[in-house]
């Protein structure tokens, strides 16, 4: 696993990486301006040095291996010529294979010859003399072939990390120094490198991914520690660390997450970039100082898993019509709504995505930047040195762009400016916090915003919601019970010829029933008669009685057509949606 935080460590290997641009160089394989370029796509979008040359056509695989070898004095073996005895790929857990992308391929002496993914990772190589207890050897593999490897001797097995993480959690092994209160921060920063506390900082990473967890909450009480996992929207309580480990555990996640190890007393922000069993993850790290301790809450970002393609975000054949009709406009504001953690982003950038094209200037500011997407001018805003979403919107428009992505609108400045670019000829895209579509409107007015502008410039209003999706290994229908209808104010004679479904529980499920999300949408189109309530100050019921008329389904329409077409079930559309 490749970590990159403000260690010492990874100022080394960052040295080391320069300096095998420079043997690529030497060697007459690359130029400077092509090694500067890929030095900055990976500060981008991270990835090894080599694959990134590879990628942009400057070298080949087979020079990245020679240059490897000559640089590090590291022999070059073929793992696929050969079978790996299975006592030595034993000698390595299931779990720590993929951690760290190694194969283990022999061992001498106490010396346990592997194959790892980047050899340029001198922190693997710590790592794995610490956790493994044998003196490493590292020697050099074609990135394929241990992605080959890795599938043959090692085949995924989930179950596999939270059994190591049972096992090491009843090991009492650990040094008497990681007992107790720790307060002296050259003790905090040995505990951080420890290698349990390593360990179980990788593993609890690992288990995350596989178990495609949003976000994974560090929790500090009086008698321990507490993990627990989001998955699907929903938090899971997951094996926790032993008492002993908690400290360290938080100054070890500070430590590769940029924070300042010594503070203890107020919140910090970091951010951790990792590569865990090949997937790239971008890390958000939050602390928050509590009674007992400091609490913290990593938000992951894994852009490899998130479709950014409208057709597979949940909407109907009718609503994705909508969609491309409002995609197609050449001015004004779509507004996306819905609580934090309701997909507002990813659909903006589905949107985006379908726009984006080479006679098409886009451009987003956003707090954070989420995805990366290749023709997109995509701004950071950073409010301590001055980067407001008001003053960058205003930059912006002197940029002559066709579409503008406001990350929220979150004030009267941020919103006036705009519906100026909507109504000087921009597509503009933003989000807002409301709960439903037409509440938007009084939203908009409370921040001092003129009716009338709000009726001139928005287009439409999409309020989402993700529900949970029934897993299909282990869907079965039902009859619901009558006061399960009565939730969805419903009768048992309102839905004659209904299915129903729902999930048993499985292992492809980790008995949960549900496996995945999709959305469910309230899509308020702007017409005549809707400006009109607007300009006249209307209340929000006869506006959304007036959408409705015209062919606005609720969320809970949009929920109860999940139902029916058995995507999911009623216990989810009563937890995100209300009867209005």
């Amino acid at each position: 696993m490749q970590l990159q935080g403000k260690t010492k460590i990874d100022g080394k290997i960052e040295a080391q990486r320069r300096l095998f641009g420079q043997v690529l160089k030497d060697k007459g394989f690359v130029t400077e301006e092509q090694i500067q370029e890929a030095l900055a796509v990976q500060r981008q979008k991270g990835g090894l040095l080599g694959d990134i040359l590879v990628s942009l056509h400057y070298v080949t695989h087979k020079q990245i291996m020679q240059a490897l070898s000559e640089h590090l004095g590291l022999e070059i073996v073929n793992i696929e010529d050969r079978e790996i005895p299975s006592d030595i790929i034993n000698l390595v857990p299931h779990a720590i294979a993929h951690l760290y992308r190694i194969i283990p391929v022999g061992i001498k002496d106490n010396v346990l010859t592997v194959a790892q993914e980047d050899p340029l990772s001198f922190e693997t190589i710590d790592d794995l003399r610490l956790i493994l207890r044998y003196s490493i050897k590292p020697v050099l593999c074609n990135k394929d072939e241990i992605i080959r490897a890795l599938e043959k001797y090692y085949p995924k097995k989930h179950e596999s990390v939270e059994q190591l993480l049972s096992e090491f959690k009843k090991d009492t092994s650990y040094p008497e120094s990681m007992k107790g209160e720790y307060i002296d921060i050259e003790d905090l920063k040995k505990m951080a490198d420890a290698a349990p506390v390593k360990k179980w900082v990788g593993l609890m990473f690992l288990d995350a991914v596989f178990n495609k967890a949003s976000d994974i909450h560090f929790e500090a009480f009086e008698d321990g520690f507490r993990v627990r996992y989001r998955i699907d929207g929903v938090l899971y309580e997951k094996i926790s660390p032993p008492k002993q480990l908690g400290i360290p555990i938080t100054s070890r996640i500070k430590v590769i997450s940029g924070m300042d190890i010594s503070e203890r007393k107020l919140p910090q922000d970091g951010r951790i970039q990792l590569n865990v069993a090949g997937t790239p993850i971008d890390m958000r790290v939050s602390t928050l100082p509590t009674k007992y301790g400091e609490s913290i809450v990593m938000r992951l970002l894994n852009k490899s898993a998130v479709s950014l393609n409208l057709d597979t975000l949940g909407f109907t054949p009718e609503e994705l019509k909508l969609m491309y009709q409002l995609l197609n406009k050449p001015n004004g504001i779509i507004l996306v709504t819905g609580p934090t953690g309701s997909g507002k982003t990813t659909t903006l950038y589905a949107a985006l995505n379908y726009l984006n094209d080479t006679g098409t200037k886009i451009i987003t500011t956003e707090d954070p930047v989420e995805y990366d997407i290749d023709g997109l001018i995509q701004v950071q805003i950073n409010p301590a040195i001055g980067v407001a979403f008001a003053n960058c919107l205003r930059a912006i428009l002197r940029q002559d762009p066709d579409i503008i992505l406001v990350g929220e609108i979150r004030d009267e400045e941020s919103a006036r400016i705009a519906i100026q670019a909507s109504l000087t000829g921009h597509l503009v895209f933003s989000t807002l916090h409301t709960n439903d579509a037409p509440t938007t409107v009084t939203r908009l007015i409370d921040m001092d915003i003129k009716p009338y502008l709000i009726a001139a410039s928005v287009e439409a209003v999409i309020s989402q919601r993700l529900v949970r999706k029934i897993c299909a290994s282990c869907k079965e229908e039902y009859e619901p019970s009558g006061e399960a209808l009565m939730k969805l104010d419903l009768t048992k004679a309102d839905v004659g010829g209904k299915k129903f479904f729902r999930g048993k529980g499985c292992n492809n499920c980790n008995k949960i029933g549900y496996k995945g999300r999709t959305g469910i949408f309230e899509i308020m189109l702007m017409n005549n008669e809707i400006r009109r309530l607007i300009t006249e100050n209307a209340n929000t019921n006869l506006i959304r009685m007036t959408a409705k008329k015209n062919g606005m389904k609720t969320l809970r329409d949009s929920g109860l057509m999940s139902i029916y077409n058995g995507l999911t079930t009623i216990q989810e559309v009563v937890r995100e949606t209300m009867l209005v």
